[in-house]
């Protein structure tokens, strides 16, 4: 389950590795790679249940899962609704924690919403990640409902084994937001190896192998 703005091809190594031995399904989620465009915009909860819907048509039960960044989010939300929907979850490079933003943050809001009452279009340009500006109008909408929802109160529910796997130098999602998750998580674990936020596709023989451990050691 892959990242935002990414693609199941992110994890074409994954793929590589574990389809000599297993049934792999690897999906791109709606809005990226090559699935169709959003119609309206999507919270967790929205590709929570497309994402059920996909795997009731693919007839994918009881799975391991991989998860990374975005995908996260989407596993996490899945898991607290039904413990049987997954088997061992795997969440490498974890978004869903929302942590102490600060105050320059807070200032940075405020002057967006003050600044988009009057010139709502230098607004867009001038505020928010670049990632953000690269979106389309309904896929901002979709980014803001996904990037404001916290769902530590959603790890809380879990009751899978879930191992986190955290790139050393991850800056997107560092180590203090995965401890975030971990301490919500009933039967979490956390394991750090070499890369960044991308740690699985930088560093894959690495990474299989952790995974390939907890899966099926």
């Amino acid at each position: 389950m892959h990242g935002y703005l990414s693609s199941k091809e992110a994890f074409a190594a994954q793929v590589a590795y574990f389809s000599r031995f297993y049934r792999v399904t690897a999906i791109d989620f709606l809005g990226f790679g090559g699935s169709r465009y959003l119609m309206k915009p999507f919270s967790v909860d929205d590709y929570a249940d497309w994402t059920e819907e996909v795997f009731a048509l693919l007839n994918v039960h009881f799975p391991h899962v991989v998860a990374h960044s975005f995908g996260c989010r989407v596993a996490v939300k899945m898991a607290s609704r039904d413990a049987t929907r997954f088997d061992k979850i795997l969440l490498t490079g974890p978004a869903g924690v929302i942590m102490n933003r600060g105050f320059s943050y807070r200032v940075k809001v405020r002057a967006y919403r003050f600044v988009k009452k009057f010139a709502p279009k230098f607004a867009e340009r001038k505020f928010g990640s670049a990632e953000y500006r690269a979106l389309s109008p309904i896929m901002r909408e979709s980014y803001k409902k996904i990037v404001n929802e916290d769902l530590r109160v959603c790890a809380r529910e879990i009751d899978n084994e879930v191992l986190l796997v955290e790139g050393e130098k991850d800056t997107t999602t560092p180590k203090r937001e995965a401890e975030a998750y971990l301490s919500c998580l009933k039967r979490g674990k956390l394991r750090m190896m070499q890369g960044g936020h991308f740690a699985f596709a930088e560093y894959p023989l690495a990474f299989n192998l952790i995974a390939e451990e907890f899966f099926y050691g």
